[in-house]
Order: structure tokens, then C-alpha cells, then sequence
């Protein structure tokens, strides 16, 4: 089996997800009274995080928790209706000439995945329309009645993460990696593009730029 890896945010979505999640929350007409207390929390890590004290990773992932958090009263059926409000929008964004190479690698019989530190909602409602055959993302922990639940920590899809969500999920199956493709578009997706034989780097920052180059990627 050949597969077809997708990152998310600045290849799939031409922009940055979480920039637009803050956005949404300041200004929801039923939740931004939820913002303020969210921004509070989440100052102090993106200030430790711009002064070098606090790594890009640990960063990610307590905004990730702080927004899921500042949310924790919706019930699950709210929240997909939350992330599905944003659908519209961030759809205008899909960069149309990667949306393709999905379409195409679907029609070639591959096995498609999207695989996204974004939550996972928020993938299944702004990829409305355009199939995967796996979506891997940020799940946000829920209890069996559909509340949310305190007790448990996101687990944020990041770095090496990626690649132990890829192989739990194709686990048992024989894959072709040299003829497979993964497509991303920063530094952090490296472990996932050296999986495969046909890496694609997409508008990518420019660490990932001067890998494609000097080892002879595809850059989109």
C-alpha cells in the first residue's frame, strides 16, 4: 500500500490555524466573554516562549490545552458546531493546487491522510467536501456523556508525534514508503517527509527550504 501524508496549517490551509481559533473567540457573538480569561492564561506562555524561556513545542501545546480549557462548558455537539461556525471562512484559504494532489493521490488508489497538530473538529469540518481515508488530529478529551473532561490532558499532534500517530494507524498493514508521498511546509515536519520517498515541501520556512534544496525535494 502506498500512502499520501498531509500536514495541515501553511500547506493544506494556507495560513495558521490557531491566529484565527483566538479571533473566533474573541469576537463569537454566544462565548468572547470567554476570551479574556483565556488571554490572561495564555499570555504569560507566549511571553516566556518569545524570550527563549519556554520551548516552541511546550508552547503549542498549553495554548492548545488554554483554548480547550476556555471552552470546557460546551458540550461535545457544541463544540463541533463551534469549529464548524469557522468552516466557510478557512475553506477560502485551501490552498487549491494541494487540494489536488490529494484528489489525485485518492484517485491513484493511495491511502490519504491528513495528519495535523489543529483539533480535530476543526479538520473534519473545514475538509468537508474533500475525502480522506485517515484524519489524525489534536483530539479534545471527552467523557462518554459528551462533557468535557477535566481530568484528562490533550495529547498535541507535534513532531515526533506525527510519525507515532502515522505508524499506529497503518500498524499491520505492508506500505510502500518509497513510493509513497508526505507533503509539509516547516521545520517540525521533517520526521514525516523523510518517511517517504517523495517529500514535497510546501511554501516552506526556510530551514525546511534549505533541506528540500540540498536534497532534491519537490517544493510546491
Amino acid at each position: 500500500m502506498k500512502v499520501a501524508i498531509f500536514d495541515f496549517d501553511g500547506t493544506l490551509y494556507a495560513k495558521e490555524t490557531f491566529q484565527l481559533l483566538m479571533d473566533h473567540l474573541k469576537h463569537h457573538p454566544t462565548y468572547s466573554t470567554k476570551y479574556k480569561s483565556f488571554f490572561r492564561e495564555i499570555l504569560p506562555i507566549y511571553i516566556g516562549y518569545k524570550v527563549k524561556v519556554v520551548p516552541e513545542a511546550k508552547m503549542r501545546e498549553r495554548s492548545m490545552q488554554i483554548y480547550a480549557n476556555a471552552l470546557h462548558t460546551l458540550s461535545k455537539t457544541e463544540l463541533e458546531r463551534y469549529f464548524d461556525e469557522m468552516k466557510i471562512i478557512m475553506q477560502q484559504d485551501l490552498n487549491e493546487e494541494v487540494v489536488a494532489r490529494v484528489r489525485q493521490h485518492l484517485s491513484d488508489g493511495m491511502h490519504v491522510m491528513l495528519v495535523s497538530g489543529a483539533y480535530t473538529p476543526l479538520l473534519h469540518a473545514v475538509t468537508d467536501g474533500i475525502v480522506f481515508n485517515t484524519v489524525i488530529g489534536t483530539d479534545i478529551p471527552f467523557t462518554a456523556d459528551g462533557t468535557f473532561d477535566h481530568h484528562s490532558e490533550i495529547y498535541h499532534i507535534q513532531g515526533k508525534r506525527k510519525t507515532e500517530m502515522i505508524m499506529k494507524a497503518l500498524q499491520g498493514e505492508q506500505i510502500d514508503w518509497e513510493q509513497s508521498f508526505a507533503y509539509g511546509d516547516s521545520y517540525s515536519d521533517l520526521p514525516v517527509l523523510e518517511l517517504v520517498g517523495n517529500p514535497v515541501a510546501v511554501k516552506p520556512e526556510e530551514r525546511l527550504k534549505r533541506i528540500a534544496l540540498e536534497r532534491n525535494w519537490t517544493i510546491l
